[in-house]
């Protein structure tokens, strides 16, 4: 349901923006909103779930999903800045939540599963990214983009998301409960010690996944909310050519996760956080010489591949460094950092896709996820198999 609710963000925001606003120059500042509020949601939804449960949280960020895209869509009908702003504001909260979904993920599994356990759940955007062209690429086939023609596929968004909090709600039981039942702590007696941000940063592992994720997410998040004003109006394709592109994106993110999640056990998290930053790369520089709705895709769906090999690796190797009460902490924290790094790349990029043209942005955003490389690399030390968890 997320990624459904996540093509949309992706496909029209940038558009939502400018087209209520009035103001091209500002394109990325849409996304940048959205990616601010995810950022500031993160840590403290984080250290929300290690204290009450992953569920009560995770059934708050669809609440604020709902809300998000329903103020928007009344911003669309209204041409309200305002509106649009408050309405990007909650929907962004509730990404930073919805991200987090993968803590629960990492709570179902002990450490040489964990990276198939959490694809096993990342599985389910696959059905996602299937149904997000499906329900919104109709609503702009053979239409003008105005902003109230954005109202409805808003209104849609704001549904499904009352959908996923309906399915949240039948989760039993919190899967925190599961994890602290794997390491072996059991309810009301003595709980292991809960180290501090500044500790967990210093354990073996936890930089090298951090700074993979931080660029990972940062160019992925940026490039795909930049990409339908790419397609609309520096490629001059129609807007519901758009979806098809972000549906090959949100595809490449979770397709292969199945086959992702158990290589990644087998072959170790470092050579797959290098492996995911590389195809990642090619994928964005890509964008130089290819233009057309079918190519556009498949460099979409290569940074969608990329982005999906190295964000489980940086997920599992964080969740195996971390103990249950305090996963939560550190993947929020991991996600503000991200999120914030990603508005910051979707208002440069906005900015410089709009002065200088989308070599601008190829060529930033493959620097950006290359570099991080030099320093991944060298800290694989031959270590395959995950380190035991925090007790």
């Amino acid at each position: 349901m997320y990624s459904a609710v996540l093509q949309l963000v992706a496909a029209v925001s940038s558009l939502t923006f400018v087209l209520v606003t009035g103001v091209e120059g500002l394109l990325g500042l849409g996304p940048a909103i959205f990616l601010v509020a995810s950022a500031l949601t993160a840590l403290p939804a984080g250290r929300a779930m290690d204290r009450i449960g992953r569920r009560p949280v995770i059934a708050a960020g669809f609440l604020s999903a709902a809300g998000g895209c329903s103020v928007t869509a009344l911003a669309t009908n209204l041409g309200s800045t305002p509106l649009v702003i408050l309405g990007f504001a909650l929907t962004g909260a509730a990404s930073g939540i919805a991200l987090l979904i993968r803590t629960a993920a990492g709570d179902l599994y002990p450490p040489e599963r964990r990276a198939r356990g959490i694809s096993y759940v990342l599985f389910g955007s696959v059905f996602g990214a299937l149904l997000g062209p499906v329900v919104f690429g109709p609503m702009f086939a053979g239409r003008d983009v105005e902003a109230d023609a954005l109202t409805v596929p808003w209104l849609a968004a704001g549904g499904i998301s009352l959908v996923a909090l309906g399915l949240v709600a039948l989760v039993r039981p919190d899967p925190k409960r599961i994890a602290e039942l794997i390491s072996g702590h059991e309810p009301g007696g003595p709980q292991p010690p809960v180290a501090s941000l500044r500790e967990m940063l210093t354990r073996p592992g936890v930089r090298p996944a951090m700074l993979t994720a931080l660029a990972s997410f940062g160019v992925m998040v940026s490039v795909m909310n930049l990409s339908g004003y790419v397609v609309v109006e520096h490629h001059h394709h129609e807007q519901h050519s758009v979806f098809p592109i972000i549906g090959a994106h949100v595809f490449g993110m979770y397709a292969l996760v199945l086959v992702v999640g158990p290589l990644i056990d087998r072959v170790g998290r470092t050579p797959a956080l290098a492996a995911g930053l590389a195809v990642m790369g090619v994928s964005t520089i890509g964008l130089l010489w290819f233009d057309s709705v079918f190519a556009t895709a498949i460099l979409l769906f290569g940074l969608g591949v990329g982005w999906n090999v190295s964000f489980v690796a940086a997920t599992a190797q964080l969740a195996d460094r971390t103990s249950p009460a305090e996963r939560g902490k550190l993947l929020g924290f991991n996600d503000l950092l991200s999120a914030l790094l990603g508005a910051a790349l979707a208002l440069a990029g906005g900015y410089a896709l709009d002065s200088i043209g989308v070599a601008a942005m190829a060529i930033g955003a493959t620097a950006i996820v290359v570099a991080p490389i030099l320093w991944v690399l060298p800290s694989a030390g031959g270590v395959r198999r995950p380190a035991p968890e925090p007790r």
